[in-house]
């Protein structure tokens, strides 16, 4: 009875006591056993070349981006060096005279320079102000419901073929033109330059609006609480707090004006002018890298060559655009 009572007064044993030294349960790290640690350590290696593949990826997409523009730069400036090699620069880059189909070749690039310059300034004339307008009145103005319709409406613009927008300057808007300029003939730039505008609206609207809306509260608050209206405060508080968003969307749309083709190519008239009259026909670098590509020239030849050296030419420009413009948002980048 005595034994009884000790055995009771112990307390029951645990699986920990009862267990012999020979035959105690492994306890892993952390209180896991091998097969659960074997497990979680399988599964972080997994979770790790996982990360590498995708790191690995990425790195490719970022390299093939830089690698595909290191080569276009290396073949436009390869088949470029055939053309200047008959050809002098300083004539390609003075003369005003491009007639590379003619019996007696002239290789002066400054017609198709200025084609192209006024075409795109006739289109910034029409997209930037109204895409300025449209992405003030989205951010500041429009309801969400609003927002939500005309938005993706007129990012649809963009989305259009380019070869129905050239129709439609040709059929449309030259006609419309000519009622108000009587002597404005079928095919203009100037008439180019306007259905450009029109497709570029999307690029400076959307972009600005989105520049625009991440304007912090805080700053129209502060405009509101020294009285300012909401037309002061988004013309003079909330677009200059934007603007470095809101250039690169102009940017963006310079580069995407001097790149058309189609349009020009089908309502400007293809006729290179040195003029810088945007009621006169003429040709942009696109529309004769079109031209040529049509197999008006032999390929091979000076003048086939010369599509490279507009090309070369063509790719600065918007080089330079680009330059600028980072330049601009640096320079008026702000921080919040």
């Amino acid at each position: 009875m005595t034994t009884d009572i000790q055995r009771l007064s112990a307390g029951p044993k645990t699986m920990a006591d009862s267990a012999s030294p020979n035959h105690s349960i492994p306890i892993g790290d952390a209180g896991q056993t091998p097969l659960f640690s074997r497990s979680a350590s399988l599964s972080k290696q997994l979770s790790r070349w996982k990360e590498r593949v995708i790191e690995s990826l990425l790195f490719v997409a970022a390299f093939s981006s830089v690698a595909i523009t290191l080569g276009i730069v290396g073949i436009l400036v390869y088949e470029s060096s055939t053309f200047f090699a008959h050809v002098s620069i300083w004539e390609f880059l003075t003369d005003t005279l491009w007639t590379p189909m003619f019996a007696s070749p002239r290789f002066g690039i400054l017609p198709l320079v200025a084609g192209t310059l006024v075409t795109t300034t006739v289109a910034l004339l029409v997209a930037l102000p109204i895409g300025t307008v449209v992405s003030i009145y989205l951010s500041e103005f429009a309801p969400p419901v609003v927002r939500e319709v005309i938005k993706p409406v007129m990012e649809l613009l963009s989305a259009v073929p380019t070869v129905i927008y050239g129709y439609f300057a040709l059929q449309f808007v030259a006609p419309l033109l000519q009622k108000i300029i009587p002597d404005l003939p079928t095919f203009s730039m100037l008439s180019a330059g306007v259905v450009m505008g029109i497709m570029i609206i999307p690029y400076v609207s959307s972009l600005s609006e989105d520049a625009m809306r991440a304007v912090p509260m805080s700053l129209r608050e502060g405009a509101y609480a020294l009285g300012a209206n909401k037309i002061i405060t988004a013309v003079r508080v909330v677009y200059p707090a934007a603007l470095s968003g809101i250039v690169a969307s102009y940017i963006l749309a310079i580069s995407r004006a001097i790149g058309e083709t189609m349009i020009v190519a089908i309502a400007a008239g293809m006729q290179p002018n040195f003029t810088l009259d945007p009621r006169q026909p003429a040709e942009t670098i696109t529309a004769f890298i079109v031209q040529v590509s049509l197999g008006d020239l032999p390929h091979g030849s000076i003048g086939y060559q010369s599509i490279f050296a507009a090309g070369l030419v063509l790719f600065l420009m918007t080089l330079v655009f680009n330059i600028i413009g980072y330049g601009l948002r640096k320079r008026f980048r702000e921080v919040y």
